[in-house]
C-alpha cells in the first residue's frame, strides 16, 4: 500500500506554524561569543578596512571590509576545522565570486544565468552541512553587492585581490592570536562526560532512565582531526571518549534488576553507591578536560570503589559488569594524567582537502533525486535568487541586490528556518536601515567615522551570533550601511529602498516556499522505518558478537551502533521540524510516531544489555547467531512495512525466541534473560504500529 498523502494544509494550520516560526525568528537568546575572540574578529576588519582606506579609495576598503568580515564570520561557524582554513577558505571563494559576477554583470541576462548557477550550487553545498550552506551561501551574497562597485575589469581583480587579503588578515590574527584554540573540542568532550554523569545519576533512582546520546555524537564529531590537529592535540582530548562511549551498557546493565543488581536489598545499595561514585568521577574528569588541569578525585569515590571490608555483595554477572565499569573509571583516570610526551593514541581522521573532493562528489550523487530536500532547496533557492534579482532591477527603486541578498539568506531546506529566518530577517533590517539612517542623518560622518562605527556594528555581530538571527540581521545591517555610506552616499534617500528591497526578497522567499515546500511531515515514515532498521542491526550485531566472539564482530557491532545514533538523530531533528509544518501526514499519527520511537528505544536498550555481556562470551553460540538472523530481517520487514503504510508484523520473533530458549545448546542464562527482554521490545513496537 503507498503511503497516504499528507492532509492539506489549512488557514488555522498556516496560523499556527507561521505564530510558532516568528516567535522563534524574534527570540534573543542570554549568548554570547567568547568577547575576546569577537575583539579579534573586529581588529581584523578594522586591519583591513582602514589599511586599505588609508591606500586607496572607500570602494576598495569596502571590498576589503567585507572580505575580512565574512571571513571571520567563518571563524565563528560550529566546525572542528582549523580556523585559519576556514577563514582562507570563504575569502578565496568570495574573491573568485566577486571576479566572475563583475565580468558577466554587463550583459544582465548571462548575468541572472551565473548568478542562478551560483545560487545553485551554494544550495547543493548544503550536502557538506550547515557550515558549508551558510559559508557557501555568502559566496552569493558578495556577487550581488560587491558587482556594483567596480568600473573596469581590472578593478574588478583589484576588489577580488582586496577580498582575499581581508580574509587572509583575519587566518593570519587567528595564528598569531589563538582564542581558546581547542574550546569546542573541550566542550564536546566535556559535556559528553557530564552527560555520562548526569546518567549514572539518574540511574540511581531510576533503573530504566532515558539517555541521550547526542552529547557522544558531537565529541564523536569533535574528535576526528587531521594529522596536524593530532599533532598538536592537548593530551586530555585522547583517549577518554572512546571509554566513556563503553561505559553506557556497563552502567545500564549493573541498575537494571532484570540483569544487574537486584532491586532492593544490599545489591541495591551497592549499585547505587559505584553509580554515584561513576558520576563523581565523570564530573571530574569533565572539569579536567574543560580546564586543562587536574582535578582530584574525591576521596570518598576512591573508597566507594574498593571491595567492601566485609567482601563482595554483588555476584555472577552483576559483579562481572561492576568490575567492568571500575575498570573503565580507572581508564580515564589514567587517560587524564597521561603526560604530553607520551605516544599519541589513535585518531579519527578528519578528510583533509583532498580527500573531502571525492566525498563530495558521492554526496553530491547521493542527493542527485527529487526526492532529496538538498536538490529541491538548491532548484528553489537558484529560481527565486534570480527572479528576486529580476524583480529588483525592473522596479524603480535602487540597491535592486538587496532582494536577491535577502532571499538567499534566509532560505533554508526546511520550512521552519526559512519562515523564522525570513520573518528576523526582515524585522533585522528594518531596524538596522532605521537605526544607520538616523545616525548619518543627524551626525553626517565623514568616510572614517562611518569605517570607526561600521567596526564597531561589526564586532557586536561577531559577539552576538549565538543571540538569535535577528539579533545578528539587526547589527550586519547597520555594518552594511555604515560601510557602504563611506562613499558619501545620502542615506535620507536610500533607506526606504533599502527597507522596500528587502520586503521583496523575504516575501518571494516565504511564498516560494509556500508554493513548492520541501515538507519534513512526508520524510517521517522514512526516518522512522531507517530508525527501526538501524536498531535491528545493532541489535543482531550484539547478539552476533555474543554468539560470535571476535574482533571483527564487535567491530562491525560498534559501527551498528554508530549507524543507530545517526538514524535516531535523523529522526528526531524530522520530527521536530515536522511539528511546526502546517500538515499532518495521514498515515501516521504524532502519537503513533511517539509510541514507535519509544519502542525503538526499549530495543535499543535491550540490545545494549546483550553489548555489556557481550565481553564474557569466550565460545561460539550458534543460537544467538540464529536468534540475530531473525531479529534482523523481521525489524527490516517492519522497516519496509513502514515505508509502505502497511501493518508491522514480528511475531516471528517471540516463536524464535521459544524455541531458542528450549534448545539444549549450552547458551548462557544472562544471554537468554537479555533475549526475552529484547523479544519484549520487539512485540512492543508491533504493538506501537498496529
Amino acid at each position: 500500500m503507498i503511503q497516504p498523502p499528507p492532509q492539506p494544509a489549512t488557514r488555522s494550520s498556516w496560523y499556527r506554524s507561521i505564530k510558532s516560526t516568528t516567535r522563534s525568528g524574534l527570540r534573543v537568546e542570554p549568548a554570547t561569543n567568547a568577547p575576546l575572540a569577537a575583539l579579534r574578529g573586529a581588529l581584523g576588519v578594522a586591519i583591513a578596512l582602514f589599511g586599505a582606506l588609508a591606500l586607496s579609495t572607500p570602494a576598495i576598503a569596502t571590498s576589503a571590509a567585507l572580505g575580512a568580515q565574512l571571513a571571520g564570520m567563518a571563524t565563528f561557524q560550529r566546525s572542528y576545522r582549523p580556523q585559519p582554513w576556514l577563514a582562507l577558505a570563504t575569502a578565496l571563494g568570495l574573491s573568485l565570486s566577486t571576479f566572475v559576477g563583475y565580468v558577466v554583470s554587463p550583459w544582465p541576462p548571462l548575468f541572472l544565468a551565473v548568478l542562478a548557477l551560483w545560487a545553485f550550487g551554494a544550495g547543493m553545498a548544503w550536502v557538506g552541512g550547515q557550515t558549508a550552506g551558510i559559508l557557501a551561501s555568502m559566496t552569493v551574497t558578495v556577487m550581488l553587492g560587491i558587482v556594483t562597485l567596480p568600473t573596469t575589469v581590472p578593478e574588478a581583480a583589484q576588489h577580488a585581490a582586496v577580498i582575499a587579503g581581508g580574509g587572509a588578515i583575519q587566518a593570519l590574527l587567528v595564528l598569531i592570536w589563538p582564542v581558546n584554540r581547542w574550546g569546542a573540542h573541550r566542550e564536546a568532550l566535556a559535556e559528553a562526560c557530564a552527560s555520562m554523569a548526569d546518567y549514572a545519576r539518574r540511574l540511581r533512582h531510576d533503573p530504566f532512565a532515558p539517555f541521550d546520546p547526542d552529547p557522544l555524537m558531537v565529541a564523536r564529531d569533535a574528535a576526528q582531526v587531521t594529522p596536524g590537529q593530532a599533532r598538536s592535540r592537548p593530551s586530555e582530548l585522547t583517549g577518554v571518549r572512546s571509554l566513556v562511549e563503553r561505559m553506557r551498557p556497563a552502567l545500564a546493565a549493573l541498575a537494571d534488576p532484570r540483569v544487574g543488581a537486584a532491586e532492593e536489598g544490599r545489591e541495591r545499595d551497592r549499585a547505587r553507591e559505584l553509580l554515584a561514585a561513576a558520576a563523581e568521577i565523570l564530573d571530574m574528569a569533565a572539569r579536567s578536560i574543560r580546564t586543562g588541569q587536574p582535578a582530584p578525585i574525591p576521596e570518598h569515590a576512591y573508597r566507594a570503589l574498593a571491595l567492601p571490608e566485609d567482601g563482595p555483595v554483588l555476584d555472577g554477572i552483576a559483579k562481572h559488569t561492576a568490575l567492568r565499569l571500575i575498570g573503565l573509571l580507572a581508564e580515564i583516570h589514567d587517560a587524564l594524567d597521561a603526560q604530553d610526551d607520551e605516544a599519541q593514541p589513535r585518531y579519527l581522521p578528519r578528510p583533509g582537502l583532498r580527500a573531502l573532493v571525492p566525498h563530495t562528489a558521492r554526496a553530491v550523487r547521493r542527493n542527485w533525486t527529487w526526492r532529496s530536500p538538498v536538490l529541491r532547496h538548491a532548484v528553489r533557492t537558484a529560481v527565486v535568487v534570480t527572479l528576486a534579482e529580476g524583480v529588483g532591477r525592473v522596479l524603480p527603486f535602487g540597491h535592486s541586490y538587496w532582494a536577491a541578498m535577502t532571499a538567499m539568506m534566509v532560505m533554508r531546506p526546511d520550512f521552519s528556518q526559512t519562515y523564522s529566518r525570513g520573518v528576523a530577517r526582515l524585522v533585522g533590517t528594518v531596524v538596522g536601515v532605521g537605526v544607520a539612517s538616523a545616525v548619518m542623518v543627524a551626525a553626517k560622518p565623514a568616510p572614517w567615522v562611518c569605517g570607526l562605527l561600521a567596526v564597531c556594528a561589526v564586532g557586536c555581530a561577531y559577539l552576538t551570533m549565538r543571540s538569535g538571527y535577528m539579533a545578528l540581521s539587526t547589527l550586519v545591517t547597520i555594518y552594511v550601511v555604515f560601510l557602504l555610506s563611506m562613499d558619501g552616499l545620502v542615506l535620507s534617500h536610500t533607506a526606504e529602498e533599502r527597507v522596500g528591497m528587502t520586503l521583496v526578497g523575504g516575501v518571494l522567499a516565504l511564498a516560494a516556499y509556500a508554493i513548492w515546500p520541501t515538507w519534513q511531515t512526508v520524510r517521517l515514515p522514512d526516518r522512522l522505518a531507517a530508525h527501526i532498521a538501524a536498531a535491528g542491526r545493532y541489535a543482531a550485531a550484539t547478539l552476533d558478537a555474543y554468539g560470535e566472539p571476535s574482533t571483527a564482530s564487535r567491530r562491525a557491532m560498534r559501527e551498528a551502533l554508530l549507524d543507530l545514533r545517526g538514524a535516531r538523530a535523523a529522526m528526531i531533528a524530522t520530527d521536530a521540524s515536522a511539528a511546526n509544518e502546517p500538515i499532518r501526514h495521514r498515515g501516521l499519527r504524532p502519537s503513533q510516531v511517539a509510541d514507535a520511537r519509544a519502542a525503538v528505544a526499549a530495543i535499543s536498550r535491550a540490545a545494549m544489555l546483550i553489548e555489556a555481556h557481550a565481553p564474557t562470551a569466550t565460545a561460539p553460540a550458534p543460537g544467538a547467531v540464529a536468534f540475530a538472523t531473525t531479529v534482523r530481517d523481521a525489524l527490516t520487514r517492519a522497516a519496509d512495512a513502514v515505508r509502505e503504510g502497511e501493518p508491522a508484523d514480528v511475531s516471528g520473533v517471540e516463536s524464535a525466541y521459544t524455541d531458542w530458549s528450549a534448545a539444549p545448546d549450552g547458551t548462557p542464562p544472562e544471554l537468554l534473560r537479555d533475549a526475552s527482554i529484547l523479544t519484549e521490545a520487539i512485540d512492543g513496537l508491533q504493538d506501537a504500529l498496529g
